[in-house]
């Protein structure tokens, strides 16, 4: 469904990414490893059309996405939900998930029946419609996150650092949506440090390493592994 081939990106002289193939599948769950700075922005970036690739491929459903805009990508059906949550702090919660539904706005009976099913994954949302986002909690704003990316109708989606800064009761029960979305048929691309939390509702996962693919296998595997145990669990 999802593929990059040989992505590299540079910063200037610095080379971000480096000759990096990973590929997900219909209905996967994919997790990318990698400590802060390792790569993992940097591809979401360049997957989503954010970032210009230097060389390589980037595909889904086979369509070459490397000179698409990004709203074409979105309407494509890939969908980036970023890190630091990016919303529009002095804007009402529902102003921020209708804004992620803008490139579907010739059907807003559409858009309304997936923010039903937004609110239906986050209640507090549907409480909390009219408040401003800035005034929620670090887990209520990545609940909006989320929601406005789901707005977007993803077939594949991709989150970045969705627990960052949480606590650990909310980053279980963000994780656990993740997981959810999945299992209701989104393709997901999920890229942590928290890699135990991760690889416990992952189907497979890569480890980047300075802008390379440095380990892949399923979540077994990788949760077996000594180097990923000390590297990024911590046991």
């Amino acid at each position: 469904m999802l593929s990059c081939e040989g992505a590299t990106v540079d910063y200037g002289s610095y080379r971000a990414l480096a000759d990096v193939s990973i590929h997900v599948e219909p209905g996967e769950l994919v997790v990318m490893l990698g400590a802060n700075g390792a790569g993992k922005s940097t591809l979401f970036l360049a997957i989503s059309g954010l970032r210009k690739l230097k060389s390589g491929t980037i595909r889904l459903d086979g369509r070459d996405l490397a000179n698409s805009k990004p709203s074409d990508i979105v309407a494509a059906g890939l969908v980036h939900c970023p890190e630091g949550r990016k919303l529009f702090p002095g804007m009402s919660v529902l102003k921020n998930l209708t804004l992620g539904a803008y490139v579907h706005r010739d059907d807003p009976a559409g858009s309304t029946e997936i923010l039903e099913r937004v609110f239906a994954m986050f209640p507090i949302l549907r409480d909390k419609r009219h408040d401003t986002a800035g005034s929620l909690s670090g887990g209520q704003q990545q609940m909006v996150a989320i929601g406005r990316a789901l707005m977007g109708r993803p077939k594949v989606l991709l989150l970045d650092e969705p627990s960052l800064g949480l606590a650990p009761l909310v980053v279980k029960q963000v994780l656990g949506a993740i997981q959810a979305i999945n299992e209701q048929g989104t393709t997901v691309l999920l890229a942590e440090q928290n890699a135990y939390a991760a690889l416990r509702i992952a189907h497979r996962a890569y480890v980047i390493e300075s802008g390379r693919i440095v380990m892949e296998g399923d979540r077994e595997t990788l949760l077996g592994d000594n180097r990923i145990r000390k590297a990024y669990i911590g046991a």
